[in-house]
């Protein structure tokens, strides 16, 4: 329980220092506001509710009951915690910041649409490599969490129907992407989980 409730306190801090970042940084880039209120709400909503559902009935790590007992005085953010939630964070404000700058600087309308759309694959991909402090998301098995991966398969379905069903665009102010314009959003996604991965493996 105590692990889980410390995954999922990084992971929605992280996910919110990307957030904060995007909306305090746009501006001196020359852009207008990148998220409207109504967006960022939507974000928060799918991310940090149900992917955080899905997050607190994680299984025990196999080592929980070999590794030396924790200090009951220690912090949330103890042992690395802090430093991995930041950099965590000012990546995903960054590569949502750079795929906006991209596509607004190119004359893109779509651009304000893709920032929302980077976001929410990155925390999905985010919550799934946040699943384990030390083993890789490819070699976790998805289904030995199904709350977690019914959870991410219902926050990507919320999005793509807020992408393409013509009512809901209109009431979110997107616009429908390109095949090509949503699996660059997604590759967002797969860059959190691989840097995650990499760190895990660094770690070790």
């Amino acid at each position: 329980i105590y692990d889980n409730i410390r995954k999922f306190v990084r992971f929605s801090v992280a996910g919110n220092i990307g957030k904060v970042l995007v909306m305090l940084l746009a501006p001196f880039l020359g852009k207008p506001l990148p998220l409207l209120p109504l967006q960022l709400l939507w974000l928060n909503l799918l991310t940090d509710g149900l992917l955080g559902l899905g997050m607190g009935v994680e299984n025990s790590e196999a080592d929980t009951m070999k590794r030396k007992p924790y200090s009951p005085q220690e912090g949330v953010f103890s042992r690395g915690a802090a430093a991995q939630t930041i950099w965590v964070g000012a990546m995903i404000g960054a590569l949502a910041l750079g795929l906006g700058s991209w596509y607004y600087f190119s004359d893109r309308p779509e651009w304000q649409t893709m920032i929302f759309t980077s976001l929410a694959f990155m925390q999905i991909f985010q919550a799934l490599a946040s699943r384990s402090d030390k083993e890789s998301l490819f070699k976790l098995r998805i289904m030995t969490n199904p709350v977690l991966a019914g959870m991410a398969l219902l926050v990507f379905t919320l999005q793509m129907l807020v992408l393409y069903v013509p009512a809901l665009a209109n009431f979110f102010e997107v616009i429908p992407l390109s095949l090509c314009d949503l699996s660059i959003a997604a590759a967002t996604g797969v860059i959190v989980s691989v840097a995650m991965d990499v760190r895990k493996k660094f770690n070790k």
